[in-house]
């Protein structure tokens, strides 16, 4: 765009993208790794053990999660919050606060009366509550499929007037013995 152009205020349109300008979805390992990365920032003994289990369950969410996306629907809304969960809310937000000094972070109140680590003890449970409920919904799917099928099973071979299925293997019983004849006779009155 010229110096005249920009005067006169028109825009330049927008050309094709270049390759380096396309950003790329998260790969499944790009996400792990991002987990991996996130778990040995936590892993360090200077991070209060508070922070330590509350990242790991979101870690540990987050993984169960991934196998499921395509149950929440590539592109959905939940889908993308647990790949930016992964790869940006989790990871930003613990660095944020590792990057302050840990008597300052832990001590000094910073907005309504909180601490740093009270602040990402708030985010880090949003997150978890989040990514606990995402999961949920990934496994509702399934389990509603159960429930479909089986409400299918029950009206196919459960009908209340069909005679009722004996699938009890029986069990074979000994042939009775004869009984022997009784030579006494019966006094007749």
């Amino acid at each position: 765009m010229g110096f005249w152009d920009r005067v006169l205020g028109r825009e330049e349109l927008p050309g094709p993208a270049s390759a380096e300008e396309v950003a790329t979805a998260p790969t499944a390992a790009d996400i792990n790794a991002s987990l991996d990365r996130v778990e040995r920032l936590v892993a360090d003994p200077a991070v209060p053990g508070v922070v330590r289990a509350r990242a790991l369950a979101i870690t540990t969410t987050v993984r169960r999660t991934l196998p499921r996306l395509d149950l929440l629907g590539l592109g959905s809304y939940d889908s993308y919050s647990v790949v930016a969960t992964a790869t940006d809310y989790l990871p930003e937000a613990i660095g944020a606060y590792l990057r302050l000094p840990r008597d300052w972070a832990d001590s000094r109140p910073v907005e309504g009366g909180k601490t740093s680590l009270l602040l990402l003890i708030d985010q880090l449970d949003l997150l978890s509550v989040t990514m606990e409920a995402i999961f949920d919904a990934a496994n509702t799917t399934d389990a509603a499929a159960l429930v479909t099928q089986g409400r299918f099973l029950q009206e196919r071979f459960g009908h209340a007037h069909a005679p009722e299925l004996n699938l009890a293997v029986p069990t074979p019983t000994p042939a009775a013995e004869p009984a022997e004849a009784d030579t006494r006779s019966e006094p007749t009155s």
